[in-house]
């Protein structure tokens, strides 16, 4: 099926996603513990700021400040029977700053986790968050996204859902799970059973991979396990700005624009197609990684030295694929010797 994203796609080698949501808010102003979905409505000028300072820097995808747009999520703040109007006013703002640009620029219909755990281990049941998801499509589509990003995903589980609450919306979709533990999600998903678990579904996602995390090094290494798996898909890399570090009561993350610019290189040398950041990153990395996506060569795919000695190290000795009987993979990763073979 023909759309903005894969048409762009199409014409482009690899596509220069967003940066941080929260990080720039919090910079405008936004409270700790308050909902930013909420400035869609109360302000406005905030996030078509937001908006246009990730376009200016050079992304030709950028996410919606709709993150915590779900039921769930806004019930914290008494905001529950307000889903469809924040998605669509969030994406309604995306859009007008997306046809201002020039070009073209994807509008990406931000869909986060509910912060809720699935059954059986939790209440969340597979009908309600198909029920939350879809409510939350609905608005997007309402306002005009081009295509649906579910990201931070934990669970297999909700990334199903998620999935079938697109189809239900008659959206495509981009969908990126967090793999901030030794190698692995939260509920324990490897890359490469994440590879598997999307080629299985009904409703597959235009691209998959991996945001968020822990440094940019560690998502590098997940990015080579999707790529070991011989996924068709095209895949997503939006790593964080560094590593955090609590300073003066607030957290900043300690990736310069020339870390970030050498990550976006080894992203797309890794075989990453969509290379963006998420916390932390800001307006100056985005330029500083579109520069180099734009100057620098293509090389053969890195190996994992070649990660650390230019990010810095792992924070595990492991990637979450040893135990699964993919040891022969990781060493072949390690070694880096098939990866030159196959550039």
């Amino acid at each position: 099926m023909s759309n903005a994203f894969t048409e762009l796609l199409a014409q482009r080698d690899w596509l220069l996603a967003d940066g941080a949501t929260g990080t720039n808010l919090f910079n405008m102003g936004l409270a700790s513990g308050d909902a930013p979905e909420l400035w869609n409505v109360d302000a406005q000028d905030k996030i078509l700021t937001l908006y246009r300072n990730a376009v200016e820097a050079g992304s030709d995808l950028f996410l919606t400040n709709t993150f915590g747009g779900n039921a769930s999520r806004l019930k914290l703040h008494d905001a529950q029977s307000r889903v469809h109007e924040l998605n669509k006013a969030g994406a309604e703002l995306g859009r007008e700053i997306a046809d201002k640009s020039g070009r073209r620029v994807i509008v990406a219909g931000s869909v986060g986790p509910t912060g809720d755990i699935m059954a059986p281990m939790g209440s969340l049941t597979h009908e309600l968050a198909v029920e939350m998801f879809h409510e939350q499509a609905e608005g997007l589509k309402a306002g005009g996204a081009d295509v649906l990003w579910v990201e931070t995903i934990s669970a297999p589980e909700e990334y199903k859902a998620a999935a079938e609450a697109a189809a239900l919306a008659g959206m495509p979709w981009c969908g990126t799970m967090s793999f901030d533990t030794a190698g692995r999600t939260m509920m324990g998903v490897t890359s490469a059973a994440m590879s598997q678990m999307v080629h299985k579904l009904k409703h597959k996602p235009l691209a998959f991979g991996a945001n968020c995390g822990v440094g940019a090094s560690d998502l590098l290494r997940t990015v080579l396990g999707f790529v070991e798996a011989d996924s068709e898909l095209p895949i997503i890399a939006k790593g964080n700005a560094g590593i955090p570090k609590y300073h003066d009561g607030h957290i900043h993350y300690d990736g310069t624009p020339a870390l970030m610019a050498d990550y976006a290189v080894l992203a797309r040398d890794c075989g990453a197609r969509i290379i963006g950041g998420c916390c932390g990153t800001m307006p100056n990395h985005l330029r500083a990684m579109r520069e180099a996506l734009e100057t620098r060569a293509p090389g053969p795919r890195p190996s994992l030295e070649a990660i650390t000695q230019a990010l810095g190290g792992f924070s595990s000795a492991v990637d979450g694929t040893e135990e699964g009987g993919d040891t022969t993979a990781r060493a072949a990763r390690t070694s880096g010797r098939r990866r030159r073979s196959d550039a």
